[in-house]
């Protein structure tokens, strides 16, 4: 959750989506119906396991704080 940000980009399954809202243990994302028609995300149902990869830029975003919280060198 910690890399998961309003309007950020979260993949599902693969899927690049749109994060829509962020709550303290849960997301909502955006499915343009297209995506939906052409993507196995249709077959997915509440409860369902999937795969999710955070954006990078999270992850890019808190190594360089930390390496500036670090300080020099």
């Amino acid at each position: 959750m910690r890399y998961i940000v309003l309007k950020g980009a979260i993949a599902v399954d693969g899927i690049s989506l749109t994060v829509a809202a962020v709550a303290k243990r849960s997301f909502r994302v955006w499915i343009i119906p297209h995506t939906c028609e052409v993507t196995a995300l249709r077959e997915r149902e509440a409860g369902d396991a999937v795969n999710l990869e955070a954006d990078l830029l999270g992850k890019y975003a808190e190594k360089f704080l930390k390496l500036k919280k670090a300080g020099p060198g």
